[in-house]
């Protein structure tokens, strides 16, 4: 593969002025001081997508307690982290992004990784990563009769192996704004940055990093060609910038998640000293965590808090030491793989690159021995799995009982089937029932289910499922 271009991978075109033959710049009309990556963020911060991720799950489902992060709260923590990433990047090594003045680097990149940062999560169903689960669980035991004229692997893949990251890229697309073919109209620099598995379902391979899941659908496979192309891209090769948006994430989730466990009671300072210690093996940067941590320990002990007190702003400070060691960390491992990461050959992760690499993963490893395996997690993960489980089988019902096969949007063959149909959100229906729409019949009604659960939040699943099961539907 050719070196990556910088010009390209900051293509601020956008498809509907491509589609028009207008340039990347707006309208002279416009008095607009905002660069077009500046915009892209701005889009995505307003959209819906982004307001329903407040009522999802990050890691504990369902959680009273304010204080516990939702996906929201965990995206704009990426978000944020994203851009000081970019900032730190454009100042600190300028001979790294010298880039002609017309692409705008201070502003646009670090721009462009705060609303990457903003919109990965953005597909995800309710429930976390159990919601995944409990689709692709829903679709694999009722294949042998769901999947009758769809021959193509892929075409399948896509259900079986249903991904969050995948139904983003579609719903900022495809299902956002549907008077036209252009979602929200994002610039091909957006679209392909947000392509953290840069390929097809039928070519996942866990053994390669690019490949370990996959980010589009068949309904968007054209789409993904025309971001490639435009970008310098192509399948398998990821964004230079989706690395560091990867980093932001595997950094927020590794310290807040026990950070929130923490609020919640189930972990406290001590146990988490007391397992990184004896698991540090001398490294030096955990070492250095520890240690400030422990000292701040002790100058807060002498301010007469209470226990709760103490161990709550404990693990505030050690959040804030642990993020700051493993950015910097993240940020030098970058510009020292840049050149292996232009020439498409990096297949690394930057945490697992990095000098924080220890630190990184002995926090996973803590939340996964003592904080994901708990019984209040696991109660309400299940709650989650039978209410999409619920929902799949009342929408299916609904989508395919209807008196002609060949049109969607055809009467149902009950009140009830006619009622749930309904209530699948309209801009859903549409784009399923539009004209325009080449996929197959099955694949369309299946998309059609799967666009409706992921874009619920937690609580409208429950009560929605609740509302159903009253009139009748089963």
């Amino acid at each position: 593969m050719p070196y990556l271009d910088w010009e390209k991978l900051l293509n601020a075109q956008r498809r509907k002025d491509k589609a028009k033959g207008l340039g990347a710049e707006r309208s002279a009309k416009t008095v607009e001081q905002r660069t077009e990556l500046e915009r892209d963020h701005d889009r995505i911060l307003f959209s819906t997508p982004v307001r329903r991720m407040q009522d999802k799950t990050q890691v504990f489902p369902l959680d009273p307690n304010d204080s516990v992060r939702t996906r929201l709260t965990h995206s704009h923590e990426v978000a944020n982290m994203c851009r000081s990433f970019g900032t730190a990047l454009v100042h600190a090594y300028p001979e790294q992004f010298s880039l002609s003045k017309e692409l705008n680097a201070e502003r646009n990149i670090p721009a462009l990784l705060e609303a990457i940062g903003l919109a990965h999560d953005l597909g995800n169903p309710p429930f976390g990563h159990q919601g995944e689960d409990a689709i692709q669980s829903w679709i694999e035991s009722k294949a042998p009769e769901i999947f009758e004229g769809l021959q193509e692997t892929a075409l399948r893949e896509d259900f079986l192996k249903f991904e969050g990251n995948a139904q983003a890229f579609r719903l900022l697309t495809r299902l956002q704004i549907v008077n036209d073919d252009f979602g929200l109209n994002m610039t091909y620099a957006f679209l392909a940055a947000l392509l953290k598995y840069p390929s097809p379902s039928d070519k996942v391979d866990k053994s390669v990093l690019a490949r370990k899941k996959f980010n589009f659908f068949q309904s968007e496979a054209g789409i993904v060609e025309e971001v490639w192309k435009e970008t310098g891209l192509s399948e398998g090769i990821r964004h230079p910038l989706t690395f560091i948006m990867e980093a932001c994430d595997d950094i927020a989730y590794s310290v807040v998640d026990v950070e929130d466990a923490a609020k919640k009671g189930l972990v406290n300072f001590d146990s988490l000293v007391g397992y990184l210690l004896h698991k540090a093996d001398d490294d030096v940067v955990v070492l250095k965590v520890i240690a400030k941590a422990k000292e701040q320990h002790e100058e807060f002990r002498e301010q007469s808090l209470s226990a709760a007190e103490l161990d709550d702003i404990t693990m505030q400070m050690f959040r804030v030491n642990a993020i700051g060691a493993m950015i910097v960390d993240a940020t030098d491992a970058f510009v020292a793989n840049l050149s292996a990461i232009m020439a498409g050959t990096f297949g690394g992760e930057l945490m697992a690159a990095s000098k924080s690499a220890r630190l990184w993963r002995l926090l996973k490893e803590f939340a996964g021995q003592h904080i994901y395996p708990r019984r209040e997690v696991l109660e309400v993960e299940l709650t989650g799995h039978q209410t999409i489980h619920g929902l799949m089988d009342v929408f299916w019902a609904a989508i395919t009982n209807r008196k002609d096969a060949a049109n969607l949007s055809s009467k149902r063959t009950s009140p009830l089937h006619s009622y749930v149909y309904s209530r699948i959100s309209e801009n859903y229906r549409r784009v399923a029932e539009h004209q325009n729409n080449r996929m197959p019949m099955r694949y369309r009604e299946l998309q059609l289910m799967t666009d409706m659960v992921s874009g619920m939040t937690d609580s409208f699943a429950i009560s929605m499922l609740q509302e159903l099961r009253a009139r009748g539907a089963s």
